[in-house]
């Protein structure tokens, strides 16, 4: 029975998205290819146990769906185009061309991605449809209410079906600007995972780190050729490996500086080291995604943070904010200036930010360490008290009213 439990979510994990594109390339309605592909898991779910796991589960699985979509159209008698329906039951139809790359799940990505949905919208179906999160999971992870969450990916279903918004990769001269909104998308859902926005869920969810991870993986296996999903896949990978080490046991953050670089994961250090290195090999100017890739790479290179080569650092950060000229890039440089030039210069740059950065508690934070680090300890408090108001997770409040409280 545990051997049956850990097939059907293993096949959960490995099938979903394939099951969904399938079905959404048949029926062209992204609410039946849902749910028929999660009434094969629930007959999955009563059959195996009883049958024994079939020796292709995914194929088991896509049948199964099939059939549980063509009842639902045939119970559903007062559709107005009930011709058009019929001929989803037969289609027998050549398949139109897949374009540039040949994968239905990537269309499905694309498809739930398109530039006509808000950006959270975007996350939220992707993690539905592609990721195969249930909606009570993708509601936790926005911090919104189960309904709110039900509702939103609804309309974005209705609006895609409204729309007409094709089922297809984009053509050649869209694919790069659709790329990069996927790869947006896929980045959110990782940052949210790797540390989550709200006080009331787990400081670290390895269940969406994994999925941007698989979904970014199943991208890069597409289009080999694309630095930046390249870029992306290694940022993850190096980010990932320090994920055990992030939160202390009693539930507080641990910093870089901080954490055990023995209990990294080695494999995923020398896998996100390899992509970075061939990035480079490649002689192409690299995009954001690289570039922080790199800066990750320099931090995991190192075997102790004395040993970290900030001049490095402080230069990709250079390279990177001529590409993205933010304040949340200049805070971040300023970091890694604070530890090059000291921390009287790095203050001199984050007191600029003040004015576009003043409710981000990580401004306040830096600050704080800054400030403590110059022997303003009344300043400091104050800073500290800021970020403490407004930072988002238990773990980030408990790190921040200790450094606090350590003050003298």
């Amino acid at each position: 029975m545990v051997d049956v439990q850990e097939a059907i979510t293993r096949a959960h994990h490995e099938e979903w998205a394939r099951v969904v594109a399938s079905l959404t390339r048949r029926f062209g309605d992204l609410d039946i290819a849902e749910e028929a592909a999660a009434e094969s898991f629930a007959t999955a779910v009563a059959r195996w146990p009883v049958d024994g796991v079939p020796p292709n589960p995914g194929a088991w699985l896509t049948i199964t769906a099939n059939r549980k979509a063509i009842d639902r159209i045939r119970r559903e008698n007062k559709r107005d185009d009930k011709q058009k329906e019929a001929q989803m039951l037969y289609d027998d139809d050549p398949p139109e061309p897949l374009g540039s790359i040949d994968d239905e799940r990537l269309r499905l990505i694309f498809t739930c991605c398109h530039p006509a949905l808000a950006m959270e919208t975007r996350v939220a179906l992707t993690l539905r449809m592609v990721g195969g999160l249930t909606v009570p999971e993708i509601a936790r992870a926005f911090l919104v209410q189960e309904t709110t969450m039900g509702q939103r990916i609804t309309r974005a279903k209705a609006k895609i079906k409204a729309a007409r918004i094709p089922y297809r990769v984009p053509s050649a001269e869209d694919l790069p600007t659709r790329v990069s909104g996927v790869l947006a998308v896929l980045f959110l859902v990782f940052n949210e995972g790797y540390l989550a926005t709200g006080p009331d869920t787990d400081p670290v969810r390895h269940d969406l780190t994994a999925e941007a991870i698989r979904l970014t993986r199943l991208i890069r296996g597409l289009m080999p050729e694309d630095g930046e999903v390249a870029g992306l896949l290694a940022l993850m990978l190096l980010t990932e490996a320090r994920r055990t080490t992030r939160v202390s046991a009693g539930g507080e953050l641990v910093t870089l500086d901080e954490q055990d670089r023995g209990s990294w994961d080695a494999a995923l250090v020398d896998e996100g080291h390899r992509l970075v290195l061939e990035r480079l090999a490649a002689g192409v100017a690299p995009g954001r995604y690289q570039i922080l890739a790199a800066i990750n790479a320099v931090h995991t290179s190192a075997r102790d943070v004395r040993d970290t080569d900030w001049s490095q650092i402080v230069a990709l950060y250079d390279q990177l904010f001529r590409l993205d000229p933010s304040p949340m890039i200049a805070l971040n440089r300023a970091v890694a200036v604070a530890e090059l030039d000291g921390p009287e210069v790095a203050l001199a740059v984050v007191d600029r930010l003040g004015d576009t950065l003043a409710g981000y508690h990580a401004y306040h934070a830096t600050r704080a360490d800054l400030l403590r680090r110059l022997g303003r300890s009344q300043e400091s408090r104050a800073a500290y008290d800021e970020a403490i108001e407004l930072a988002g997770n238990t773990a980030e409040t408990a790190y921040l009213t200790r450094r606090r409280d350590q003050l003298g």
